[in-house]
């Protein structure tokens, strides 16, 4: 039986670039049934509610075994709804947000990076528990758990022994926020414990951001991990130092269910202009595929994405180049397809 995966379509550039990701799966003969559903701040305007997320998509949702997000649009004023990323991962308990940060060589051809970040996806600041004090103070909650940080942990620890991965780095800002950040440094020694030859180090998140920037090539070969908003934060850092946010995919994933985005977001200035970088989605739905079970698909993509990125002759203006959204990812796919026959 079929695999199904929803699939939502977004704002801003995500028609765009989910279109992109569904032409390569689908010439690379993907035999999951992909549902498209809308998500998002653009139908939410259109049609209100309480959520981003009509009812009818989240039916779908619960009845697929993986779902794609495109890009979607969160409104910054205190009245609107949660965003669908953070409204997702909460309900279907997806603790770990996953970015691999890989380097390509025509690029940054002086840097060669290979590490991934882990992001706790469900406590810290996400909670969005907020609330006034005075008409001019507030307090926001950063809730963090044993059990949600040990299970995070755990799914870290998990990686880095599946892709022999011999460190784990784990920020924080424990000399200041000792009880919360405690708890995450306490899980941290315990998985460590319980993983022998993966060793555990700390570093606090101030001084993270200027060692990402001097020298990145430390962390070649470890998970980097640490709590919502930190990672959050150093994921798109990282992001930065390979060259642009559009080649950055991602994967939220829990105990029975998964959710694949781009890590950048909906990009509304350029949307219906056909030029965004189609990179980051066209990995994430190959790493779907992967999940649902089609291992070659997603190593055909892969290879096809790094040898277009490489040659430099069909890639978007963002990393140097000229082509057009659609023509990268035909390009990519004609690729895929010649690895696919081999």
């Amino acid at each position: 039986m079929a695999k199904k995966a929803a699939v939502i379509r977004g704002d801003g550039i995500g028609p765009e670039i989910v279109d992109a990701m569904l032409c390569v799966l689908k010439e690379c003969n993907t035999q999951a049934e992909l549902i498209l559903c809308d998500a998002g701040s653009e139908q939410w305007e259109k049609h209100g509610g309480e959520t981003y997320i009509p009812e009818s998509t989240m039916r779908i949702l619960e009845g697929s075994d993986a779902c794609f997000k495109g890009p979607t649009t969160t409104i910054p004023r205190p009245n609107a709804p949660r965003s669908v990323a953070v409204t997702l991962r909460q309900k279907f308990e997806l603790y770990s947000n996953i970015r691999p940060i890989k380097t390509y060589q025509r690029i940054t051809p002086n840097r060669n990076l290979d590490f991934v970040c882990f992001r706790e996806a469900t406590e810290g600041l996400y909670t969005g528990i907020e609330f006034k004090i005075s008409d001019d103070a507030a307090i926001a909650i950063r809730k963090v758990t044993r059990k949600g940080s040990g299970r995070f942990i755990n799914s870290a620890f998990a990686w880095a022994k599946r892709y022999k991965m011999g460190k784990v780095v784990a920020i924080t800002k424990r000399n200041i926020l000792k009880v919360t950040d405690g708890i995450f440094w306490e899980e941290v020694e315990r998985a460590s414990g319980e993983n022998p030859g993966i060793t555990a180090e700390e570093i606090y998140i101030d001084n993270m951001t200027q060692q990402l920037v001097i020298r990145p090539e430390q962390f070649n070969g470890a998970v980097l991990i640490s709590t919502n908003l930190f990672m959050d934060i150093i994921s798109e850092l990282a992001s930065g130092i390979i060259g642009s946010i559009g080649l950055v995919y991602s994967a939220n994933m829990g105990d029975s269910f998964a959710m694949f985005e781009a890590a950048h977001g909906s990009a509304p200035s350029f949307k219906g202009q056909n030029k965004v970088n189609p990179t980051a989605a066209i990995l994430s739905g190959a790493w779907m595929a992967e999940y649902l079970g089609e291992t070659h698909i997603k190593e055909a993509i892969f290879a096809a994405t790094e040898q277009v990125i490489n040659e430099g002759k069909y890639v978007t203006f963002d990393i140097g180049g000229n082509a057009t959204t659609t023509r990268m990812a035909e390009a990519i796919s004609e690729l895929a397809k010649q690895h696919l026959r081999k």
